[in-house]
């Protein structure tokens, strides 16, 4: 069965496309998650291929991926900000999330080793998003996780230019935008 992912992956961090699983439209908030196949298609597309997705509850993955993502968003915007906040709920993730390490060919017949995802269906769908949380909010640079600059946009993004001065989620959407706007307002123009 082919998912397909709907939600901008311009994150450049698995943690912060996370967040961007919520976006704002010109109709107000849009989730890109109505149910389990959303979540299954954004979870391929960011490269999440587990065997058991065949058999997951998806329900209870919607669920529990929206809880993630709230966990997630709550945690990045606190740390950002310099405050602490509580991590047992994150931990609760990783703790489910039970892999083990394995070694594999390649099909260049070079040795490979990767984890191999084991136990409960949705903790292993999850669990490389809640590491990745993790991992962004222990070892990332603060100063290069920011939020679009577009006053209608909320997306987040990790600053990998050489420069560190990107200022929108894409330059092509609200980077356009903004300068299109920026244009009509000294120009005077009028838009109908």
């Amino acid at each position: 069965m082919k998912h397909e992912c709907a939600a901008p992956l311009v994150g450049d961090h698995l943690a912060l496309d996370l967040l961007n699983t919520e976006a704002r439209g010109d109709d107000g908030a849009v989730d890109y998650w109505h149910g389990g196949d959303e979540v299954l298609g954004w979870l391929a597309a960011v490269g999440i291929h587990p065997a058991v997705a065949g058999a997951v509850d998806r329900a209870a993955l919607l669920a529990q991926a929206g809880k993630l993502r709230t966990l997630a968003r709550r945690l990045v915007t606190r740390h950002k900000a310099g405050a602490a906040d509580d991590i047992r709920g994150l931990n609760a993730y990783l703790d489910a999330y039970l892999s083990a390490p394995h070694v594999a060919r390649g099909n260049d017949g070079v040795l490979v080793l990767s984890r191999i995802a084991r136990g409960d269906a949705i903790a292993c769908l999850l669990g490389p998003v809640a590491e990745a949380v993790a991992q962004l909010l222990a070892e990332g640079d603060f100063a290069l996780v920011k939020q679009c600059e577009h006053p209608d946009c909320i997306l987040w993004f990790y600053d990998r230019t050489k420069a560190h001065k990107r200022r929108w989620c894409s330059m092509a959407v609200c980077g356009n935008r903004y300068k299109a706007a920026q244009f009509r307002k000294k120009s005077g123009a009028v838009v109908i």
